[in-house]
């Protein structure tokens, strides 16, 4: 549980816990919740039937079970809507979705990860889409992360370098402290940044920055795709592409 010392309403506290829980496990019982907070089956049952009356949580008729409700993706929709960006790059991801027939992913740095704010999908693999919304990933293992990381300043590195662990995702991740460190400086390098199955095996992506009008880091996109997709002629051509659409959603904000 979160310890704050302004956090002032306790009951309020456990609700929200309660509510984040989900984000762990998408369908979860009285009894279950009650053992994992340490909570009386009761003071439960009051919670979740308050978050189910106001459509942030809804109950699964066959198991009694609890799901996330139609108000969490509302409030998720509106936090997206407060980032000028997302309406500003959309329609230049979809066309680099378009022309690369691969995902485009948009993410922003948040408490030290990356935290994506949307998804394109090519116009023929309309299938695959999926809401992506408010999903976060470690910085050490994505492209987003290493592009948003690699220009945020040594002071910045340094810092995450001394307070993150790098654990293993595949046998491709980077744990070894001293490589990450050369390859944010290749990133710079290059200009752009490279998963190499990093944090999903088969998956690789290339991703790059996305700067304010002060040069600092505000969001990063990425082309993501099958690994044997990525050869080395098509990353030289999107990455090309990539810096062009950039440079497009840059001088719009």
């Amino acid at each position: 549980m979160v310890e704050n010392r302004d956090i002032k309403v306790k009951s309020l506290q456990k609700a929200l816990e309660i509510l984040n829980y989900f984000t762990e496990k998408p369908l979860l019982g009285v009894t279950e919740i009650s053992e994992h907070f340490g909570l009386y089956k009761s003071t439960v049952h009051n919670i979740l039937s308050t978050l189910k009356a106001m459509e942030y949580l809804e109950q699964d008729e066959q198991s009694g079970k609890y799901r996330l409700g139609i108000q969490v993706f509302n409030l998720s929709k509106a936090m997206a809507d407060t980032y000028l960006i997302t309406k500003i790059a959309m329609p230049y991801m979809q066309e680099i979705a378009n022309q690369t027939n691969e995902r485009v992913y948009l993410a922003v740095p948040y408490r030290d990860e990356v935290l994506y704010l949307e998804a394109m999908y090519p116009e023929a693999a309309v299938e695959l889409m999926r809401s992506i919304l408010g999903e976060r990933a470690k910085m050490y293992c994505t492209g987003l992360g290493k592009a948003m990381l690699a220009y945020m300043g040594e002071q910045k590195i340094r810092e995450y370098l001394d307070t993150h662990e790098f654990e293993a995702f595949t046998d491709k991740s980077i744990t070894d402290k001293g490589i990450f460190y050369q390859e944010l400086a290749c990133t710079r390098q290059r200009g752009y940044a490279v998963d190499d199955m990093e944090h999903e095996f088969g998956i690789k992506c290339i991703a790059m920055p996305i700067f304010d009008r002060s040069r600092k880091v505000y969001a990063a996109v990425s082309i993501s795709g099958i690994a044997t997709h990525f050869t080395g002629e098509n990353i030289d051509k999107w990455a090309m592409l990539l810096k062009k659409y950039v440079s497009k959603i840059e001088s719009r904000l």
